[in-house]
């Protein structure tokens, strides 16, 4: 979820402020106690970071809104651990799949994540912060003391510029104002905003919405679905025998198919196989051809991909003329789930 930051006065063009004056105080750090375990670092406390300028972000690794904030989020760990930053990603799941360790640590070492992750499957963190949105950071100075917050996407050279206020304020020497330049790829390039009128859109019956197949949906059962004679733009629909699930659509017989109407560049699908261990064929295209160049990081030319985990899979993304197209994703083998589709 993107949300518009808190405006708390800082200018992008400044060279200097009175921390008291332009940062104050919001709250005290929140405890980390409740975290389920620990990667990359040894359990980390509040009261064991006193002295270091800590940047808390709250993430889910299917989170396509965070995805795109992470070159810039790993791009700081890197260029001012030294001068005094730790950065904590604290892994709070959305879906079930997101609860399990084995799963979070193939994410953290699949997009090269190396400062510490908090696991908090139990959501414990979350509470402490009062915290609402993927994604979202939490600027917090040497004396324990929350001095702003960023909720969604954007705005990374004034993020950048809390912390290298926060870290002056310890005295540390030659920080400069220069910003983090990233040369993004695949689901961490920026939308493009201009051209995105298709709202992310889940599958299971707890948050679906313009669910379009005829006779609509029967939950929690095999059901027989097909396509309507027309499909409209931000409309979705199954073809197959599928269970619609709360969380999930899951495919029961081979060769079940989704179509969804969508103007974006990009689409995105938060799929993985029910069975831990499969590798599920699946074939897209775009307006009923394979996508060529308009394919995503993960699928080839002709549209084909394969599901192996559970997570966001990079299906389209359109160099051209963006318009209403009819995307198109069949699976050839019983299995898959999908979750979620995203769009940049």
């Amino acid at each position: 979820m993107t949300i518009a930051a808190t405006q708390l006065g800082l200018s992008r063009y400044a060279n200097a402020w009175s921390a008291a004056e332009e940062l104050p105080a919001e709250a005290n750090f929140p405890s980390l106690g409740g975290a389920t375990g620990c990667l990359n670092s040894q359990p980390l406390t509040a009261a064991g970071l006193r002295g270091k300028v800590v940047l808390i972000d709250f993430w889910t690794y299917t989170c396509v809104n965070w995805r795109r904030t992470l070159p810039y989020v790993s791009a700081w760990a890197g260029k001012y651990q030294d001068d005094g930053l730790v950065v904590i990603g604290v892994h709070t799941p959305e879906f079930s799949f997101e609860h399990l360790v084995e799963n979070i640590r193939w994410a953290v070492e699949d997009m090269k994540i190396d400062y510490p992750v908090a696991i908090d499957s139990n959501y414990a963190i979350w509470r402490a912060f009062n915290n609402e949105f993927w994604p979202a950071l939490y600027f917090i100075d040497a004396k324990g003391h929350i001095r702003h917050h960023r909720f969604g996407e954007g705005e990374y050279e004034q993020s950048e510029t809390v912390i290298q206020q926060l870290l002056n304020e310890v005295g540390s020497k030659e920080i400069g104002h220069d910003t983090v330049s990233v040369n993004p790829c695949g689901a961490e390039v920026a939308a493009d905003w201009t051209s995105l009128g298709t709202p992310e859109t889940y599958t299971g019956y707890g948050q679906t919405q313009n669910f379009a197949s005829r006779g609509g949906a029967a939950w929690d059962k095999p059901h027989i679905y097909t396509f309507p004679a027309r499909l409209g733009v931000n409309h979705w629909a199954l073809a197959g025998d599928w269970t619609v699930g709360k969380e999930a659509v899951t495919l029961n017989q081979p060769t079940g198919r989704i179509a969804f109407g969508f103007h974006a560049r990009d689409l995105n699908l938060v799929m993985g196989p029910a069975v831990r261990g499969s590798d599920l064929r699946f074939r897209v295209s775009i307006d009923g051809e394979p996508p060529s160049a308009a394919h995503g990081a993960d699928v080839d030319e002709q549209g084909n991909g394969t599901l192996v985990e559970p997570r966001l899979y990079q299906l389209i993304r359109q160099p051209g003329l963006i318009d209403d197209r009819q995307f198109e994703i069949e699976f050839a083998d019983p299995g898959a789930q999908a979750f979620d589709f995203t769009f940049g």
